[in-house]
């Protein structure tokens, strides 16, 4: 019997990091369901999406990873860090799915419906809050991400730090398009280092079959796997 127990303990999967947890924040909710894209699909859907695969992603790493607002049903931004303490996590992470200002959005019909696009911007985006009191963590983390992203082939937008109404975010890295942007509630309020992940622009009609593909979910997913592997390493 003993050696029967020793087997199933050698079998069992190991244990998280001590200290390490990744909390996923899917953006948005049902009742408002963030951009719509080119082809009419809600920005929450792309984020439920892609929230998936990262928490698989994590997860057969060996990196210990919750979900918030899986079902988008989580109204209440300020209960998403929150509910990222509770968990104990050690980092979260804001996925979300990227737009532009209405100045450069054009129609199209797209079966039989007219929707807005804009072709102008392609690219991801990183965001983190001076207000967060894991600010430096933060910036490793999004500086690990995006050099993932590059590394796979992606570049960043920087339409967010134009100098016209609704943008002139704060360019941190023009070279990994990392912001900082102090006001958004989720990293502002967060307890532990945050971030928020802008994917791709899902109102570019040339990028919106890719950001939707799992190829590309899986240059994302594991960026922040790589990127969360290194904080686990720093936390431990």
């Amino acid at each position: 019997m003993r050696h029967l127990v020793l087997g199933l303990l050698l079998l069992a999967p190991l244990p998280a990091a001590a200290g390490c947890l990744v909390a996923l924040d899917v953006g948005h909710h049902v009742d408002a369901p963030g951009e719509i894209s080119a082809r009419g699909v809600p920005e929450l859907a792309f984020n439920q999406a892609l929230a998936a695969r990262v928490q698989t992603t994590l997860s057969d790493a060996g990196i210990a990873a919750v979900t918030i607002n899986a079902d988008g049903s989580l109204r209440d931004l300020a209960e998403r860090p929150r509910r990222a303490k509770a968990a104990g996590a050690s980092l979260l992470i804001s996925l979300h799915h990227d737009s532009v200002q209405d100045v450069y959005k054009s129609s199209w019909t797209w079966e039989g419906v007219e929707r807005a696009y804009s072709d102008t911007f392609s690219g991801y985006g990183l965001f983190i809050s001076g207000l967060n009191p894991g600010f430096d963590e933060s910036r490793r983390v999004a500086t690990d991400i995006a050099d993932q992203l590059r590394k796979s082939g992606q570049k960043p937008s920087l339409h967010h730090a134009e100098d016209i109404a609704g943008e002139g975010r704060t360019l941190l890295d023009d070279r990994r398009g990392i912001y900082r942007f102090d006001e958004l509630a989720v990293l502002r309020q967060a307890s532990m280092p945050a971030l928020l992940v802008e994917a791709g622009i899902i109102v570019n009609r040339g990028d919106e079959p890719i950001i939707g593909s799992d190829a590309y979910r899986a240059k994302i997913a594991q960026a922040i796997t790589q990127a969360a592997r290194a904080h686990c390493r720093r936390v431990e």
